[in-house]
């Protein structure tokens, strides 16, 4: 056999394996869903390839050191896929990290395959051509450059700078200090598109300081969608070498001839811009980079990359965006003298600060008077968007949404949600996850969700923020996480659900201000309207008097006020497939919430989800959902709305206590509950009045995840926590009045994750929590008051990861012998967030 054939076999070889690994962790963990389901299809139809008359060789031919690379690239992949259920959940930099370098080997195999998706999912393979002797070849090349005057001259192509700049003269100096400073190669300037990512860089091409530097040296290629890395170099070749008829027979091959070209100017300093750079083509970005001192690349893109530091370009300031529309409105002295500066004003701050929009906005009323002016004004405020009179503007910011429709249909449906919520407001990232969930029936842990909010803020159309590095996190846990998006990206995704006619939208969202009830909801009173999601935004003045809605395919209900008193809308009575709900209060102070009877017959209802909102009594009304599965009260005031009967008593031990609790589950007197009976998730969370855990949480047999955070006033857990014995996380992060846990703990045999973090009064761990016989991840950074730990611990024997702080951690290190299998990750600790803690 020869070693051809021998390389041959080892590709299939390495494939089939690749593909069986991929397989495996499919079945074996959620985490990372997407992206393996993904490499699944990739190598799916990379699979006939290999089989096609049971020899590789016949289809395919490539230089052998290429396919010796990528043979053990495939053995590193396999090795990657295989440690994705080994990523430990709680970091999620470690979780984004891993993500993006399953996201590179797709891309990795379908460049080195060469293969394409046609609309009937067939494959089709490029056929290679013969490879030249590379020796040979750049020795053509070389003689050719050598010959030219002036060896390496002439500065390939960079474009002349617009006639007008406002407001990126600071984002120059700052990206020219990290340019020379940062020891990492390539820099990426990033922002959503019209930002003026290109101009800055066109401006650093024609900086004196970076002139002298590299001299003529810089060359800059705009990046299509589909250009490839054979492309670039051919354009390098041909613009700056001047080298004809320069062809590649590769992507190795033109990469390797730019290497040994670059090389072989020797000292000088070279700068390669890559303008407009796709998500996709990250990989293109990788092969460009070699081990040359003095070189550089430079790239712009909407999206951001793992393998570069970043430099985020922000949005004008109002000064600059005053100028940047007066120039763009006004170009002529005196143009404006018949507009109203008020007016003026007032047109600026509707672009928020966004070049494209102000540049845009103002030409479309360069000249028109100031009738014009004030109708433009008022169709954007009677809920004409924006886009409407600014196709440019439109096609811009629209680009990078259409880029997700194949490749990631959901991540756009996803894009679209976030016009749900209201403007410039923070959205809790479990908030949209709960959504998402539902909508699109993914993974109830959450961890396939996440992969949306990454892939979302990759490509810069949301900023997903991550409270710390040491945020807790574990399964979906994301309520630390949140999320903001620009205006304008806001007004897009609404823009984009408003296109077909109202009763046929996928997603209606609806804006009340005062009782202004839109004037199509009035008069639409037999006909069903056929939204999945829906969404209502009310101001402060709302009377919540609601006009009658019938929605029956409704899943998911969004909810946001700002009203002291707050009525549920009646129609929702009849939303017989609604799955999720969600009501946020945006005002000063909690609302009250009323008419909570309308939900009692919800039988769909799964997720529910109360964020600063005024609890009663009435909230009872709740407990009758028996399908409900997860429970959430954010930053609620609660009063006596979650309190019970008594199950605890001073006398009784932890194992009467459950003796007890199991009697009263077995005689039937669990009815009598005031929680829903099937809930496998509750989340209590900054409800600033809540002093004790409602005992009746208890009675919940089936809760899987309890969270208790935040609650600076609790100071009790139930005797009878013991008896959730199917209980898998608990968290009481931050609830710095909590003085200890009950001695019951130790029945949660199936307890993974304990999160006491910042519970500044514990000062003991009671001895059973020892017998957390399946405990992997125990996480208690901040709890200055435990002065130690009971020796119990040492019968931890699954226990993974001890999440601390370099004073808790000499605790543990006590007992480090007894357990080796037992990771102390220190975490920094923040003294002055513990401070405001106890002063709040």
């Amino acid at each position: 056999m020869d070693v051809k054939s021998a390389h041959d076999m080892a590709l299939e070889t390495g494939v089939i394996e690749l593909m069986e690994a991929v397989a495996l962790e499919i079945k074996r963990t959620p985490k990372f869903t997407t992206l393996l389901k993904r490499l699944d299809k990739t190598l799916t139809n990379i699979q006939p390839i290999l089989h096609e008359s049971g020899r590789l060789s016949k289809v395919l031919d490539r230089p052998e050191p290429e396919t010796e690379m990528f043979i053990i690239y495939l053995g590193n992949g396999k090795k990657l896929v295989l440690e994705c259920s080994m990523i430990k959940c709680w970091n999620v930099y470690e979780k984004f990290d891993h993500a993006n370098k399953l996201i590179r080997l797709d891309h990795e195999l379908l460049r080195f395959f060469q293969v394409e998706l046609q609309d009937n999912m067939t494959l089709s393979l490029r056929t290679l051509k013969e490879v030249y002797d590379l020796g040979d070849k750049m020795d053509r090349v070389l003689s050719t450059v050598t010959n030219r005057a002036g060896g390496f001259s002439s500065s390939f192509g960079v474009p002349e700078l617009p006639d007008f700049i406002v407001g990126l003269d600071a984002h120059l100096q700052e990206l020219k200090r990290i340019l020379l400073n940062v020891a990492d190669q390539v820099l990426t300037v990033s922002a959503p598109g019209g930002c003026g990512k290109t101009t800055l860089a066109k401006m650093l091409c024609h900086d004196n300081e970076i002139k002298g530097i590299f001299g003529d040296n810089i060359f800059y290629i705009t990046v299509s969608r589909t250009t490839s890395l054979k492309t670039i170099v051919q354009k390098i070749f041909v613009h700056h070498l001047h080298v004809k008829n320069c062809e590649f027979q590769s992507d190795e091959d033109a990469k390797n001839q730019l290497e040994n070209m670059i090389s072989q100017m020797g000292s000088e300093k070279i700068l390669l811009v890559l303008d407009d750079v796709w998500a996709e083509s990250q990989s293109i970005i990788q092969a460009l980079k070699f081990p040359i001192p003095g070189y550089k690349i430079l790239v712009t893109s909407r999206s951001l990359f793992t393998i570069a530091s970043t430099y985020k370009l922000g949005l004008l300031n109002d000064e600059d965006a005053r100028t940047l529309f007066y120039h763009s409105a006004f170009p002529c002295d005196g143009d404006r003298i018949n507009v109203p500066e008020d007016l003026i004003i007032k047109m600026v701050k509707s672009c928020k600060g966004f070049p494209l929009a102000l540049k845009a906005v103002g030409a479309s009323l360069r000249g028109q008077g100031e009738v014009e002016w004030r109708t433009t004004l008022k169709k954007w405020s009677e809920g004409q968007s924006i886009f409407d009179s600014n196709s440019e503007l439109l096609l811009s910011l629209r680009a990078s949404v259409d880029a997700l429709v194949e490749s990631l249909p959901i991540a756009h449906e996803c894009f679209l949600d976030m016009g749900s919520f209201p403007e410039d407001e923070k959205i809790a990232a479990s908030a949209l996850m709960d959504l998402w969930i539902e909508l699109y029936n993914l993974d109830k842990e959450g961890m396939y969700t996440i992969e949306f909010l990454l892939e979302l803020s990759s490509r810069n159309l949301l900023n997903l923020i991550v409270a710390s590095k040491n945020a807790s996190e574990l399964e979906g846990y994301c309520n630390e996480h949140y999320v903001t998006q620009h205006d304008l990206l806001r007004d897009l995704a609404i823009h984009l659900s408003s296109q077909d006619p109202i009763p046929q939208r996928k997603r209606l969202l609806i804006e009340i201000h005062a009782n202004d009830i839109p004037a199509w909801w009035i008069k639409q009173t037999q006909q069903p309207i056929s939204a999945r999601l829906l969404s209502i935004t009310t101001d402060e003045t709302f009377s919540s008097d609601w006009y009658d809605l019938k929605a029956p395919k409704v899943e998911v209900l969004v909810l946001n006020t700002q009203g002291k008193k707050y009525a549920l809308p009646h129609f929702i009575k009849t939303m017989n497939e609604l799955k999720a709900l969600n009501v946020t209060s945006y005002g000063i102070y909690p609302s009250e919430l009323h008419e909570l009877t309308s939900i009692s017959h919800l039988s769909n209802l799964k997720r529910m989800r109360l964020e600063h909102v005024s609890l009663s009594p009435s909230i009872q009304f709740i407990y009758e959902l028996k399908n409900l599965q997860k429970l959430s009260f954010i930053m609620c005031e609660i009063g006596n709305a979650l309190e019970s009967c008594t199950v605890d008593s001073p006398s009784m031990s932890p194992n009467l206590m459950e003796f007890e609790m199991a009697n009263a589950l077995d005689s039937g007197s669990v009815d009598s509950s005031p929680m829903p009976p099937n809930l496998t998730e509750l989340e209590i969370d900054g409800c600033y009045d809540l002093k004790q855990a409602p005992a009746s949480i208890c009675y919940l047999v089936h809760l899987k995840k309890l969270s208790i955070i935040n609650c600076h006033e609790l100071d009790t857990l139930p005797k009878a926590l013991g008896s959730l014995l199917n209980l898998e996380i608990l968290r009481v992060h931050s609830c710095t009045r909590l003085a200890k846990l009950p001695e019951s703990i130790g029945n949660l045999r199936n307890l993974m994750y304990l999160d006491i973090s910042d519970c500044l009064s514990i000062n003991s761990l009671p001895y059973q929590i020892g017998e957390l016989n399946g405990l992997r991840v125990f996480k208690m950074s901040g709890c200055h008051g435990l002065e130690e730990l009971p020796a119990s611990v040492t019968k931890l024997s699954l226990l993974e990861d001890v999440i601390c702080d370099e004073e808790t951690s000499y605790l543990w290190r006590y007992y480090e012998s007894d357990l080796r299998d037992t990771k102390i990750n220190v975490v920094e600790d923040d003294r002055l967030a513990n401070f405001m803690k106890i002063v709040g």
